[in-house]
């Protein structure tokens, strides 16, 4: 482990793929994260609020948050060459940090309002270390916060670049979540890599459990017109890539 929290072997895998391949070439780009901002379009933050990205690689959701108004963004990655691309292409750009850490081994400071994750969750395939983010993002987002989650659905890939996963139905991921987050909306979505290949995703949005007669957070959420596309099963044909 190297003392900065990362795992080497880790950091060493993703730098490798990122050293071989343009950020827009690797099977996880997305030319607009349009799922995950409509998600968090539903959630009524502030622009204060802090926002945490999870295996935020290089990817231009900050970029997004930043121009709609955001101005407390951080991204977590174990790759410093992922990171070092956000850097580079935000040069100019305020209201974000950069974190380069392994997750289950960093040491959050403060809360977080939302805690994002495309695509972190679904590598972790031993439960003790499924637990151990369970517990961690329970640590780390608020109480007023929530948690985004994306993996492969189940009928998705068994590996990502060159890693097992582990795949979700939607009730399966909210189970394995619980009873840190309470589930509130779910979303399916088909990826399509820049190879061409069609990946489904699961996405859940969660918030952290309640304490006991407080209201329910899902009621709270059906208030929203743009959380109540993202509890409605997408159309047939009508998938987001």
């Amino acid at each position: 482990m190297d003392s900065d929290g990362r795992d080497g072997s880790a950091a060493r895998h993703w730098d490798q793929l990122y050293s071989q391949r343009d950020p827009a070439e690797v099977s996880w780009f997305q030319p607009s994260p349009a799922v995950s901002l409509e998600l968090i379009s539903g959630l009524g933050l502030h622009p204060g609020d802090p926002v945490l990205d999870v295996g935020a690689d290089a990817s231009t959701l900050v970029d997004e948050l930043l121009s709609s108004g955001h101005r407390d963004v951080t991204v977590l990655d174990v790759s410093p060459r992922a990171l070092a691309a956000t850097r580079d292409r935000l040069a100019a750009a305020d209201g974000f940090s950069v974190v380069v850490a392994d997750l289950l081994a960093w040491t959050p400071t403060r809360r977080y309002r939302l805690w994002h994750d495309r695509a972190v969750f679904h590598f972790l395939t031993d439960p003790a270390k499924q637990a151990r983010y369970r517990d961690l993002a329970a640590a780390t987002v608020a109480a007023a916060g929530y948690l985004i989650v994306a993996t492969f659905a189940a009928d998705g890939p068994t590996h990502c670049s060159g890693l097992p996963v582990a795949r979700y139905t939607p009730d399966q991921l909210a189970a394995a979540l619980t009873p840190a987050f309470v589930p509130v909306a779910t979303r399916h979505e088909t990826h399509h890599t820049p190879g061409g290949a069609a990946q489904p995703f699961t996405w859940q949005v969660l918030t952290p459990a309640p304490p006991p007669h407080a209201p329910d957070p899902e009621a709270a959420w059906g208030t929203s017109s743009a959380s109540q596309v993202a509890r409605r099963p997408t159309p047939p044909g009508r998938q987001t890539a």
